[in-house]
């Protein structure tokens, strides 16, 4: 399963958002030095999510990446090196 397989599936699981887009920005990086997680040169390194979720309500801007972070703790630490959010809860969306 690919990197960006386990992340939509677990933020899918705990979260279980009314949109998930989980993009694999890597290939714009192509040229950066390898993390030293794991991910060979040119792996899956670069993410961006957007995700909207009932969870986040209530919650700061900081509290949702924790939550984020926490999540995907395993990914963060095994090659991924870059990881843009934005996440919001369904009232925030026009």
């Amino acid at each position: 399963m690919s990197v960006k397989e386990q992340m939509t599936q677990k933020l899918t699981r705990a979260l279980t958002p009314s949109l998930l887009i989980v993009n694999d920005d890597s290939h714009h990086h192509a040229g950066h030095l390898e993390h030293p997680g794991g991910v060979a040169p040119r792996g899956e390194t670069h993410f961006s999510i957007k995700i909207i979720a009932q969870g986040f309500s209530g919650q700061s801007r900081i509290q949702r990446h924790r939550l984020i972070h926490s999540l995907l703790q395993t990914e963060l630490t095994s090659g991924v090196h870059a990881l843009a959010i934005d996440a919001k809860a369904p009232e925030e969306v026009n």
